[in-house]
């Protein structure tokens, strides 16, 4: 397996992964409906356009990619609220490889790209009923910050909390 920066023309397979992602890893905390109706010829474009406007290496996404193709990704921006912090927005695997290392080598990838982008400090999200991410994150050293907004996707009302850990 390899991690390295994206490039417009792996958006397809991002597309990919992100909606495998949510609907195995969001299945009973977002509605149904919604995770049904995901597409990844829809979300293709937007991931085109976020890869191809990156600001390397304050932003940004990673791929991790075996020989079946891109497995997984992580991207990654300044905080909207403080910019000196980043932020990972999205950290994605198929379920398929889920458990087998992947998603702790891509998180230890994106965690030394923002360490080698003068960030001292990172945030993300995680709903509050994502058990699974939440260990995940635990054990990669995140924490909880008491930060917590609600998030209507899909048209319920869910609670995400704000993790963050040091750099460096």
């Amino acid at each position: 397996m390899q991690i390295r920066q994206a490039w417009p023309d792996d958006a397809s397979a991002v597309a990919g992964v992100y909606v495998r992602s949510w609907q195995a890893a969001f299945a009973g905390l977002v509605p149904q409906h919604y995770l049904d109706a995901m597409d990844p010829s829809r979300e293709d474009s937007g991931w085109k356009t976020r890869i191809a406007e990156t600001q390397w290496p304050t932003s940004g996404v990673l791929v991790a990619e075996t020989e079946v193709g891109i497995v997984g990704f992580a991207g990654f921006s300044p905080s909207q609220e403080t910019p000196a912090v980043a932020e990972i927005g999205t950290l994605y695997a198929m379920p398929e490889v889920w458990g087998t290392g992947i998603g702790k080598q891509l998180m230890l990838a994106t965690l030394t790209t923002l360490g080698q982008a003068d960030y001292t400090q990172a945030t993300l999200w995680v709903l509050e009923g994502n058990e699974r991410a939440r260990r995940f994150y635990e054990a990669a050293g995140w924490r909880a910050d008491g930060a917590a907004v609600e998030d209507t996707t899909g048209g319920a009302a869910l609670n995400k909390l704000r993790y963050r850990r040091p750099l460096g």
